[in-house]
C-alpha cells in the first residue's frame, strides 16, 4: 500500500507532499513482548487494529464500552489479551481502565486512541452540546488515556501513541463541522505532543483515513438513501466523489499502517499525519 504523509511549509499543509512505500507485513512475533491498548476495539477499525497487533505478537487490551460485542473480537486474538470496560470520555473511568490493563498484561508500550463517533448536521443546527460531544470523544478521550499511560512510557524511554484521526481533520468536510473540528484538534494534539516527547523516546503519530468500510460508513450510506432516494451504489459513489476517493479504504489498510508506525524505533518517526484516502487502486 502507498501511504501519503502531509508536511508543512510557509503556505500551510499540502495534500500530498511526499509519497513512500512502507512495509506492512504482519509477521508473527514482530511486536513480541509489547503490550498494546486499543480503545474502541469492539468493531470496525479498532477491531482490525487489535487483531493485527495481536497477530504481530503483542499482548492486546481492548478498552471498550460494550463488553459483549468486544468479546467476539477478543475470541479472535491469537496471543495474550485482556478487556477493560470504560467510557473513555470519563477521565476517572479511563484512568482506572488503564490501571486495570497494566495489572493484567504489564506496562503499556503502545496506545491506539481509536474510539470515536460521528454526528452529522448543518452547522446552523449543530449546537454547543454537539461540539462538546465530538470534542469529548475524539480529543479529550485521547487526552485522558495519554495522561494515564505516558508517564510510564517516558520513564522507560520507549513508547508509541497512535491517534486515529480522519482526512476531515486535515481538509474539512461539510455537514460534520463539529466532527471535523474535533479531528483537527486531535491532529494538532498529535503534532504538539510529538515535539514534546520525541527527545524522550516516545513517538506520537496520527492516521487519517478517508471513508472506510465500516458500520459507520453504512450508516452514512443509509442516511443518503433515505434522504435522496438514491440506491446504495449511487450513494457510495456520491460519497467517494465528494471525498475525491477512487475507492473506500479498508480497515486492514488502517490496521497495517498502525502496525508499521508501532514497528519503528521510538522517536524515529513522529509527529506525522498519515493519509489513507483511497486515491490509488488497492
Amino acid at each position: 500500500a502507498i501511504y501519503r504523509t502531509r508536511t508543512r511549509d510557509a503556505a500551510g499543509d499540502r495534500r500530498c507532499a511526499a509519497h513512500g512505500r512502507v512495509d506492512v507485513t504482519t509477521d508473527t512475533g514482530r511486536l513480541a513482548g509489547r503490550h498494546a491498548l486499543v480503545t474502541g476495539a469492539n468493531r470496525g477499525i479498532g477491531a482490525a487494529i487489535a487483531r493485527t497487533l495481536s497477530h504481530a505478537g503483542a499482548g492486546v487490551t481492548l478498552l471498550v464500552r460494550d463488553a459483549a460485542r468486544a468479546q467476539v473480537v477478543a475470541d479472535t486474538l491469537t496471543g495474550p489479551h485482556a478487556m477493560v470496560v470504560a467510557d473513555v470520555t470519563d477521565r476517572a473511568a479511563s484512568h482506572a481502565a488503564c490501571e486495570q490493563a497494566v495489572a493484567s498484561l504489564g506496562a503499556i508500550d503502545i496506545l491506539v486512541n481509536n474510539a470515536g463517533s460521528v454526528e452529522s448536521a448543518p452547522f446552523v443546527r449543530s449546537d454547543a452540546a454537539l461540539f462538546e460531544r465530538m470534542l469529548a470523544v475524539h480529543l479529550m478521550a485521547a487526552v485522558h488515556t495519554t495522561h494515564a499511560v505516558l508517564p510510564s512510557m517516558l520513564e522507560r524511554g520507549n513508547g508509541h501513541i497512535v491517534n486515529i484521526a480522519s482526512v476531515a481533520g486535515l481538509w474539512g468536510a461539510p455537514y460534520v463541522t463539529a466532527y471535523t473540528a474535533a479531528k483537527h484538534a486531535l491532529v494538532g494534539f498529535t503534532r504538539a505532543l510529538a515535539l514534546e516527547v520525541a527527545p524522550r523516546g516516545v513517538s506520537v503519530n496520527a492516521v487519517c483515513p478517508g471513508y472506510t468500510e465500516t458500520e459507520l460508513l453504512q450508516t452514512a450510506i443509509d442516511r443518503i438513501i433515505s434522504k435522496t432516494g438514491r440506491d446504495a451504489n449511487s450513494a457510495r459513489q456520491l460519497l467517494l466523489s465528494d471525498a475525491g476517493q477512487l475507492r473506500m479504504v479498508t480497515v486492514k489498510e488502517v490496521a497495517n499502517c498502525v502496525l508499521t508506525l508501532c514497528s519503528t524505533s521510538p522517536g524515529s518517526f513522529t509527529g506525522q499525519a498519515i493519509v489513507l484516502d483511497g486515491s490509488s487502486p488497492a
